[in-house]
């Protein structure tokens, strides 16, 4: 250590001498460089000579192809047969064990019938397969239906289906894999009854079916233009059951029924001749007028042109000067009376097929102001303290018979017992006429007549005796007899017109008449008008009776007000 630091010290004596970094440059000298002298001119026409290319004067032999060594052959022979010794082993190999693991269950990818029975045995997959499919889906190939199987005449025998189930992948090695890994259906082994088939097909065509949709026209900024007419379809009853019956396995194969359709063409391709009356029809709104023959009420449900310009379409008319008349496609016209029904109360409702059939003849008929009747529900009565069958019965304007009829016959009722009340639907059996009504007032002994919303006639009347009352309730014109015989009381009754039957089924109807006569000469009350002296009926004098005959046909709305 001491000699180390002597010997720095030592150097730390030494003058320092400083590198320059990088050198200085020294100044070059240029030196001359020998030129290489010109050739010698040629003369003309010289070639220089050219290198002569190397061949081998001494060609070597031809030799034979090698052969392949006899030992590498055998080699790849055996190799080949070890590996597809490997594979049969392997497959063997994975049957053995699919069998031994699955060997009481069937093989997890295996349904039939759309139904997955995998991993269950036997017995399982039966009782499974006799719970769950008893369902078919019926479709046309663009709805579908929900149909039991047994309404169908289509049943399964659940036990060879899972026996079939069982099978599967068994003894097929090309169904093994799907059957584990993958998914396979099995054929339901079914029987079909064709008589209860054919019956439940036939009796649901309409269901299935589509009807055709005539050529039309539209309105289309403004102007009618035509539009084009499109195929229906029809169900082929017979095409369907035979295509079932000779491979109904496979079509049921998924728990689907696929019926065979046919093409409806349409009656009418061509709708130009109906543009011009479309233009006159499309000029106002479409007014559909829903009308509650109880109530006696209108509203009034308004489609612009521009909507129900698109419901037109052509149809046949042979009284048509152009065999042609404009018409309504059923299913846009009962989409809207369906939409906006939803403004009804619960207690009442529309006949779709009555209310579109009226829209439809109004358009055919060059109007735009159809008219659909409002129906109502039965309904529930709460019994209060002091009501009998007969108060109730006055009260909510029905003869009280019919009362008792809804209510299995009870003869009495009691406080807070719930009772039906017939729909007052059934006392009007016809069409009703929503221009026309007869308004009967037993407290006023009047009969007041009513055409388009104004009063026509207002005459005194005369109704029945406390014994046998008129009663209040909504009823129609039900029949007309130039002169009616009453057998009970001996009366010729003269311009009769039926209103309502007081008894349930008797044969027995009271109604509007003149003064009736006995025996033939004796005529009663004509100084009675006023006051209640008949025996259900309401009495007029003979030339209103007459004219009130010959105005009101059946149908007219009779409302009789206590």
């Amino acid at each position: 250590m001491q000699q180390r630091r002597a010997y720095s010290q030592a150097q730390a004596t030494q003058p320092i001498r400083v590198r320059q970094y990088p050198p200085p440059q020294q100044p070059r000298i240029p030196v001359p460089m020998p030129r290489r002298p010109a050739p010698p001119p040629q003369p003309q026409g010289y070639r220089p000579p050219q290198p002569v290319p190397y061949t081998n004067a001494y060609p070597r032999p031809a030799q034979p192809p090698r052969k392949a060594k006899a030992s590498n052959k055998r080699f790849y022979m055996w190799l080949a047969a070890g590996a597809a010794a490997f594979v049969l082993m392997s497959c063997a190999a994975l049957t053995l064990g699919v069998g031994f693991i699955y060997s009481r269950g069937i093989l997890p990818g295996v349904s039939a019938g759309g139904i997955s029975l995998g991993r269950l045995s036997q017995d399982e997959a039966a009782q499974k397969l006799a719970i769950e499919w008893n369902t078919l889906q019926v479709t046309d190939g663009q709805r579908a239906w929900r149909y039991n199987a047994s309404d169908l005449g289509i049943t399964l025998d659940a036990k060879a289906t899972a026996q079939e189930a069982y099978d599967q992948g068994r003894g097929n090695l090309a169904n093994l894999f799907g059957a584990l890994i993958g998914r396979v259906d099995t054929e339901p082994i079914i029987n079909i009854d064709t008589a209860v088939l054919q019956n439940t097909l036939t009796t649901n065509a309409d269901q299935f079916s589509q009807a055709p949709v005539n050529a039309g026209v539209k309105l289309d900024n403004g102007q009618v233009m035509t539009t084009p007419p499109q195929n229906g379809r029809s169900l082929d009853v017979a095409a369907t059951m035979t295509r079932l019956q000779q491979d109904s396995g496979s079509i049921l194969a998924d728990g689907r029924l696929e019926l065979v359709m046919q093409a409806v063409a349409p009656a009418m391709s061509d709708a130009s001749p109906m543009v011009e009356q479309a233009r006159h029809l499309l000029s106002s709104p479409l007014d559909i007028r829903i009308f509650d023959p109880i109530t006696g009420d209108s509203v009034y449900w308004s489609a612009q042109p521009d909507q129900w310009a698109n419901w037109l379409s052509a149809d046949s008319d042979p009284a048509s000067p152009t065999g042609l008349v404009l018409t309504a496609n059923d299913a846009p016209v009962r989409a809207y009376l369906t939409a906006q029904s939803g403004v009804l109360d619960s207690t009442r409702y529309l006949d779709f097929d009555e209310a579109v059939t009226n829209v439809q003849q109004a358009i055919r008929e060059g109007r735009t102001n159809p008219y659909a009747r409002v129906y109502h529900h039965d309904s529930q009565y709460v019994v209060q303290p002091g009501d009998t069958i007969t108060s109730i019965a006055w009260d909510v304007g029905q003869p009280y018979l019919y009362i008792q009829q809804a209510n299995g016959g009870i003869n009495g009722v009691s406080v807070g017992q719930s009772i039906t009340i017939p729909s007052p639907d059934n006392y009007l059996p016809y069409t009703v006429n929503p221009d026309k009504r007869i308004v009967v007032s037993i407290s006023q002994q009047r009969t007041q007549v009513f055409e388009n919303g104004s009063l026509k006639w207002d005459w005194a009347a005369s109704t029945g005796i406390s014994d046998s009352p008129t009663w209040p309730g909504i009823y129609q014109v039900i029949s007309h007899e130039p002169n009616a015989y009453a057998g009970n009381w001996d009366l010729w009754m003269p311009h009769f017109m039926g209103v309502y039957q007081p008894i349930p089924g008797a044969d027995f109807t009271n109604g509007f008449h003149g003064f009736p006569t006995r025996g033939g000469w004796q005529l009663l009350w004509t100084n009675s008008l006023g006051t209640k002296v008949t025996y259900g009926c309401i009495l007029l004098s003979n030339d209103n009776a007459e004219l009130l005959y010959n105005w009101a046909e059946e149908g007219v709305v009779v409302e009789i007000q206590p």
